[in-house]
């Protein structure tokens, strides 16, 4: 009875500790995983990006308020929302040249244009979204259009840097890589980062369309045929924190 008594215990005891194990396992197994929201990012404003510092100066103060900034979302959420493959534009007019150290270029106006394909939720969230990434030159927010957008790049690669962006008759961005005779110095580098944060990869780019046609900012523009683009790719987390650097 005593030999059966311990074999008891101890088959008692092994099935604790396995059931113990398994409900560890468990445990992690359906952890919910950080989200993270990626896809392709575009802008283009009203200034030069990649050029020689005599041509930037010549700049400052006189352009480069005017901006705009795009986002293709490839996968994942923000606020808790779904929003795979669905769009996002800010159109900006800040007080000043946009990046400019020397020079306060706030307070800023800012119109949103959400994807027509968006439900209701997503649409809010796509606005955060904007909101949160935009940061101070999205904190103004004076219309809110929702319009089909189409954003994509040559072969779907973005580092063709061949892409355009669109949205319905308001907007419509155009790039291409940068040739050598794009460039006037010889001595052209990136003398402003995108507006946008959480881009984790970007490259400039030259613009061949840079217009916005809407309502809510005083103003409307054309700006082509400038070294005034950056196409890359963003990386957040759902909250809108950058997940990695620049490049």
């Amino acid at each position: 009875m005593r030999i059966l008594r311990g074999l008891a215990i101890v088959a008692a005891s092994a099935c604790l500790t396995l059931a113990a194990s398994a409900a560890s396992h468990e445990s992690h197994a359906t952890a919910p995983m950080p989200t993270t929201l990626t896809g392709t990012y575009m802008e283009a404003r009203t200034a030069d990006v990649y050029i020689g510092e005599c041509f930037r100066n010549s700049e400052v103060g006189l352009v480069g308020d005017l901006g705009v900034m795009g986002w293709n979302v490839a996968k994942g959420a923000f606020d808790g929302v779904n929003l795979d493959g669905l769009s996002v534009i800010a159109v900006v007019r800040a007080s000043s040249t946009i990046g400019n150290i020397h020079q306060n270029y706030l307070p800023s106006k800012a119109v949103l244009v959400v994807d027509a394909k968006a439900n209701a939720m997503q649409r809010i969230a796509l606005e955060n979204l904007a909101r949160k990434l935009g940061g101070a030159l999205v904190s103004d927010v004076v219309a809110v259009n929702v319009e089909p957008i189409a954003m994509a790049f040559e072969r779907g690669d973005v580092h063709s840097r061949e892409g355009f962006l669109k949205a319905g008759t308001l907007v419509n961005l155009q790039t291409r890589a940068i040739e050598r005779a794009d460039k006037i110095c010889s001595h052209e580098n990136t003398v402003y980062d995108p507006m946008a944060s959480g881009v984790d990869h970007a490259m400039p780019a030259y613009t061949i369309a840079n217009t916005f046609t809407g309502k809510g900012l005083d103003t409307t523009w054309s700006s082509p045929y400038k070294l005034s683009a950056f196409v890359g790719t963003f990386a957040v987390n759902d909250g809108g924190m950058l997940i990695s650097h620049n490049e």
